[in-house]
């Protein structure tokens, strides 16, 4: 039978494999977030000082300029963001560990609750009770995911934070190349390829969705082409 996209084999090879590595969240939250949020402050930098009448090169400075800076600090702020996450994972799992330390029996009661919520009773839930909380380490996770709703695999602040930078740096670009190129009617330019970006942003998503690429790639072009027009009326304030 030939395999759907996403589909994956079951031998038991493969599932211990699958389980023993799962993927967890994965960074295309940070890869989308970065991208339009990139596409959208280059933009309005476009967008404000085209319409104040300046040059192309003051477009093209400004433009890098929010491009390593504001790209920088986005990523420094998922990096923090993340690893606050991380570090409150960490605090009630000691708490977890402290409490099953503590109020074993307390701690088993709620081990119960969560596996009777997953659908076990009678004898089943007992034993399940019973073989869980002989193993410390799978007793802890298991609280972390039932009590906190906390997912089994950590995520990686580095790796989140160098993810939305590349997508902040990549897609933060596009809108300046028309004046990197000196072509004519760069701001022209600079809009659709904008516009562009936003699409594409979108169709790549949608690899992660149920949806379409065409339909995931026009939502995401309304949400950032209405981020665009906010940052071109914005500019167009200034004009000269």
């Amino acid at each position: 039978m030939t395999q759907s996209p996403g589909d994956h084999g079951h031998s038991q090879a493969e599932i211990e494999a699958r389980i023993d590595a799962p993927a967890g969240r994965g960074y295309l939250r940070d890869i989308v977030y970065g991208g339009i949020d990139g596409s959208v402050t280059t933009f309005a930098i476009v967008a404000g000082v085209a319409g104040a009448g300046l040059s192309s090169w003051v477009i093209i400075a400004l433009g890098i300029a929010n491009v390593l800076a504001d790209g920088f600090s986005m990523a420094a702020g998922n990096y923090s963001g993340t690893k606050a996450e991380l570090d409150d994972a960490r605090r009630l799992r000691e708490i977890e560990e402290r409490h099953i330390r503590k109020y074993p029996e307390g701690e088993r009661n709620e081990l119960r609750e969560i596996l009777r919520r997953k659908g076990l009773s009678g004898d089943a839930l007992d034993g399940a009770v019973d073989q869980i909380s002989q193993n410390r380490e799978q007793w802890v996770q298991l609280m972390l995911e039932g009590e906190y709703g906390l997912a089994s695999v950590d995520p990686h602040p580095l790796k989140a934070a160098w993810a939305t930078f590349a997508a902040f740096l990549a897609a933060g670009m596009i809108p300046l190349l028309p004046f990197l190129f000196g072509l004519p009617d760069a701001f022209r330019l600079s809009t659709i390829a904008t516009l562009i970006t936003f699409f594409a942003i979108g169709a790549y998503k949608s690899k992660w969705s149920l949806a379409p690429w065409w339909r995931s790639g026009l939502e995401t072009l309304l949400i950032g082409g209405t981020a665009a027009a906010i940052a071109y009326l914005v500019g167009a304030l200034f004009e000269t």
